[in-house]
């Protein structure tokens, strides 16, 4: 029996926030061209873009300290939080497009303001905020950030951290009260459904199974989990933006720039509540330092999130682990991505990345109780029967040749495109969504060198930063933070 076939210009695999974006510009700059996005689950935005399956920090390099290490003389660098704040601005650029062109009517529905703050304990760790924020605040993206050592004015900020703490504690916090709060969700769907109404196919309970390289670029064979149906699409184009799954489909294809890619799982338990008494008591999302050996996506963190208009507390994660890819993968999901040509990459990881091993090992066995006393070092009264345990979607890191290891674990996010760029892949995790929208750009710039300097001042509407640095320019930067404040109501 033959199998059936379709042909399409670009196929989007995965129905969360990176195929929506790429989708709703791609169909913006070229209307006419044929786009199919299959997600393997009954409904978009299921895995990481959930809203309870991340932080929805909004990433800003504002508060997350993983982004500004100090060195042993007391220098910090801030060199990637100036790139991760580059790239939040283009988000908020193209999401306040978004709610020009009328395509979001309701930015709270998925953007709400909610300061973003750091904390450490101890002399050690009060002088570490100190000097990254005497070091950040002379930059202006951060140049509104606030610091402060004073116990009255940490309960003043902080009520539910800091008013019933006893005398002789010594912390340090820095704020800065523009930070955001995105439901990366609620963002997805919008933008699906806009692309949908304008032509875009999408197709739920549709697993993408294999990837064949075709004269015309590629033939993609789907399977309808609904009828067990299965059928093929050529494809000019092909993104893989699966979450997790991104890494086995990424090998399916054989492309030579995917070889000696791995996936390191880390799954995440995070402590929920929506009790007024505490809500009330803490608006803010408040980052503290990482254990020793811990990944960055694991430093704790006491957050504020708005969703479907109800705000709650987010506390955690406690980092696990499953050999899953997806929260809703299988267990043979890590053992299956192990090739020739990666088997020396992760072994030189798990090598050199004994302390995460240590780390990891001791979260396992981590009890319910040793939860709650972790908690109750931001929060120094807790009531167990307040907080509920959710578990958060997996988070699948890279692991990579390196000239000198052999192979190392990154913890970012990055792009394996073809070298004739008919097909990329997008790998690994935080800052991940909160940078969306410079990943794409950058994408298309990559991927379509031919119509890229077409595509370029329709860009620039969308994202007026496109190709200028803010940093390097002060009053572009205010005008820029006014619109984008002004546009998605959250200044």
């Amino acid at each position: 029996m033959t199998t059936p076939k379709e042909t399409a210009d670009v196929v989007l695999i995965g129905g969360g926030i990176m195929s929506a974006t790429l989708g709703a510009l791609l169909n913006d700059l070229q209307p006419e061209w044929d786009i199919r996005v299959y997600e393997k689950l009954d409904y978009v935005a299921r895995e990481s873009s959930h809203p309870w399956n991340n932080a929805g920090t909004g990433h800003a390099a504002l508060c997350e300290l993983n982004y500004s290490p100090q060195d042993a003389n007391g220098n910090v660098d801030i060199t990637k939080a100036v790139n991760i704040n580059e790239q939040f601005h283009q988000s908020r650029q193209f999401w306040s497009f978004l709610v020009k062109e009328g395509i979001i009517t309701d930015p709270t529905s998925f953007i709400n303001p909610v300061p973003h703050m750091s904390y450490a304990r101890g002399a050690q760790g009060r002088d570490y905020i100190r000097n990254r924020y005497e070091t950040m605040v002379r930059n202006p993206l951060f140049a509104d950030m606030e610091y402060s050592d004073d116990p009255a004015q940490h309960a003043e900020w902080l009520p539910l951290m800091f008013e019933k703490r006893g005398p002789g504690q010594v912390n340090g916090v820095s704020r800065v009260e523009r930070g955001t709060d995105v439901d990366f969700g609620s963002l997805t769907r919008q933008l699906l459904g806009h692309v949908e109404d304008r032509g875009v196919q999408i197709r739920t309970a549709h697993t993408v199974t294999d990837l064949d390289r075709a004269a015309d670029g590629w033939t993609v064979s789907v399977r309808d989990d609904r009828s067990s149906e299965s059928f093929e699409v050529d494809a000019k184009f092909v993104f893989i933006g699966a979450g997790g799954g991104a890494l086995h489909l990424l090998q399916k294809s054989g492309i030579a720039e995917g070889r000696g890619y791995g996936g390191f799982p880390v799954s995440g338990i995070f402590l929920r509540t929506s009790a007024p008494e505490l809500v009330e008591r803490h608006y803010a999302k408040v980052y503290g330092q990482a254990a020793t050996g811990a990944p960055p996506m694991s430093v704790p963190h006491l957050d504020t999130r708005v969703i479907d208009g109800n705000r709650y507390l987010l506390f955690g994660p406690y980092a696990g682990f499953s050999p899953k890819f997806l929260k809703k993968g299988r267990f043979t999901d890590l053992p299956f991505s192990v090739r020739g040509n990666n088997l020396p990459v992760m072994l030189n990881v798990a090598k050199d990345n004994f302390d995460l091993v240590t780390y990891l090992m001791g979260q396992l066995a981590e009890t319910k109780g040793g939860r709650f006393k972790t908690l109750e070092e931001f929060i120094p009264e807790v009531n167990p029967e307040q907080w509920d345990f959710i578990t958060a979607g997996q988070r699948v890191q890279v692991m990579k040749r390196d000239p000198k290891k052999g192979g190392v674990l990154g913890f970012g996010t990055e792009v394996v495109s073809a070298a004739d760029g008919s097909l990329a892949a997008l790998l690994g995790a935080s800052p991940g969504a909160s940078t969306v929208t410079s990943i794409m750009l950058n994408l298309l710039e990559r991927c379509f060198p031919q119509q890229y300097a077409g595509w370029e001042p329709r860009l620039k509407d969308m994202v007026p930063s496109l190709g200028r640095k803010l940093h390097e320019d002060p009053a572009l930067l205010q005008e820029l933070s006014e619109y984008t404040s002004g546009t998605l109501q959250i200044g």
